[in-house]
């Protein structure tokens, strides 16, 4: 999470700060394929959580860094065993049909590796949707249709009695990242001078804190416009906040698509400047087409020296220049980028990717079912993932399913408690109440015999389907032929004819 404190093991000295290039992921969307990485984070979390494992030979060796085999080493006195062994059951999650090889080599990881005794998988998405189904009392197995929006793809996961459709899931390849790299590529043209300024960490800053869902995209906020009723509203507002009327005027400041009485006031002193170079620019004209060229042929006429100065003493009015304000220089205004950038999640043509959004995707795996799993379904629309956590998500989704529904059809749209988090807090409850051993636990025997790929299904897993390799059928021995028979065909062998004599 963006929002945590830095650990020590990530603090190197200022001389091992240089330009390099950008850390490589292990996942592939949100699957994971590179298992070097993946064994690098598994070294740092059992480290750090003092369970019990020291440094992988694979690991030294990938380690070319003594600077991160410094700084690994205090963490290996906390490991009470020798031969780096995790005597500890561990539950993973892994994406919506996830393919059989990646789990594979997952459980030939921790089972050939670390030594861990059970193993379990499950779905992130399911986890939250069944910890909060329990948190709101409802009966299990339960009906209902998981949206979840992640870090990498979000994917639409409908629950047909407490299981999981795999046949119906969806994915869509947009997320966090997606709207980060839109916002900051946004920001860069807006701002060329400051591309350098503009990093991925302070977009997905942006985003968290300042960025929202537009309930209507097409409406839009309120166009400001430099118009004489615009300045007005503007001073009306700080009238509004002199009296001392503060919720009317953050009521009216959240109209405006504004966050602060200081960026109220910035954009009067522009209104100001702007409508003042206006009149100006007007009242120059006016007197450019009042003044007459003279004439060529009066040329030897004398001319007074006072031609054209205003007798009545009043002096043209000078036009108005802006000021250089230094600060101003350094700051980033985020307008319409605050409700642009989240709306690719309902529709990625923003960004130029030809594919649907999580609603239309909503309405394509509702059509594959009858209309009474339709009913069933919409009215229980979950929501969960660290995608989910713009304010107005929910009304947007309401909103939406109020479109496609039928009408005087029933739907009821439900938010996860904490998005991001209740995919770990409902794994952490299937732990303790399914002990090692039970169902949905994968053991060392069950690798051994059954194969990495195996799966012990639960209530928030995967579907299990065995791979099934086609094998040629044996072949039996030969028959002997039968006496007096003649072998036809291609399997009769020549038979020698006498030459005549």
């Amino acid at each position: 999470d963006y929002r945590a404190v830095p650990d020590q093991i990530h603090e190197l000295r200022p001389e091992c700060v240089a330009p390099r290039p950008a850390p490589i992921s292990q996942f592939d969307r949100n699957v994971v394929v590179n298992f070097d990485i993946q064994e690098l984070m598994f070294d740092y979390v059992f480290m750090h959580l003092g369970i019990g494992t020291e440094l992988s030979s694979n690991t030294v060796k990938r380690c070319k860094s003594l600077v991160l085999l410094r700084y690994l080493k205090p963490y290996l006195a906390l490991s009470p065993c020798t031969q780096g062994r995790v005597e500890h059951p561990v539950v993973l999650t892994e994406a919506p049909c996830n393919p059989l090889h990646c789990r594979q080599m997952m459980s030939e990881l921790l089972f050939e590796c670390y030594g861990v005794p059970h193993v379990s998988y499950g779905v992130d998405a399911l986890f939250s949707f069944y910890y909060n189904n329990t948190r709101r009392g409802l009966p299990s197995p339960s009906t209902g249709l998981v949206v979840s929006s992640g870090y990498h793809c979000s994917h639409i996961v409908p629950v047909i009695n407490g299981r999981i459709d795999a046949a119906n899931c969806k994915r869509v390849n947009i997320g966090g990242s997606h709207a980060a790299s839109y916002l900051q590529r946004l920001l860069q043209l807006k701002y060329p001078g400051h591309a350098a300024a503009v990093t991925l960490s302070r977009m997905e800053e942006l985003l968290h804190e300042h960025s929202y869902v537009a309930v209507d995209y097409q409406q839009g906020p309120p166009s400001l416009h430099c118009s004489g009723d615009t300045v007005r509203l503007c001073h009306v507002l700080q009238e509004l906040l002199e009296e001392g009327l503060f919720e009317q005027f953050h009521k009216s400041l959240v109209e405006l698509n504004m966050d602060s009485a200081e960026e109220l006031q910035s954009y009067i002193c522009k209104l100001s400047l702007a409508v003042e170079q206006g009149r100006q620019r007007i009242l120059q004209s006016e007197m450019s087409e009042l003044e007459q060229p003279l004439d060529e042929a009066d040329n030897s006429a004398e001319i007074d020296p006072d031609f054209g100065e205003d007798t009545d003493g009043e002096k043209p009015a000078t036009l108005a220049q802006p000021t250089f304000n230094m600060a101003e220089y350094h700051q980033l205004y985020v307008g319409t980028e605050r409700l642009r950038v989240p709306e690719i999640i309902f529709q990625p043509s923003l960004t130029g990717d030809e594919q649907m959004g999580i609603m239309e995707t909503l309405q394509y795996v509702l059509d594959r079912y009858g209309p009474e799993q339709q009913e069933a379904l919409v009215r229980n629309v979950f929501l969960t993932g660290g995608n989910m956590l713009y304010p107005g998500m929910k009304e947007r989704a309401e909103r939406e399913l109020l479109a496609m529904r039928p009408f005087q059809s029933h739907f009821q749209v439900e938010m996860a408690s904490r998005p991001a988090l209740d995919a770990w807090r409902g794994a952490c409850e299937w732990a303790l109440r399914n002990s090692p051993g039970a169902s949905g636990w994968i053991s060392r025997q069950d690798y051994e015999e059954k194969g990495g790929e195996y799966l012990s299904e639960h209530c928030a897993s995967n579907v299990y389907l065995p791979m099934r390799i086609a094998k040629p059928p044996p072949k039996g021995p030969e028959a002997p032929a039968a006496a007096g028979s003649v072998p036809t065909g291609t399997d009769a062998a020549p038979v020698p004819v006498p030459a005549p004599t």
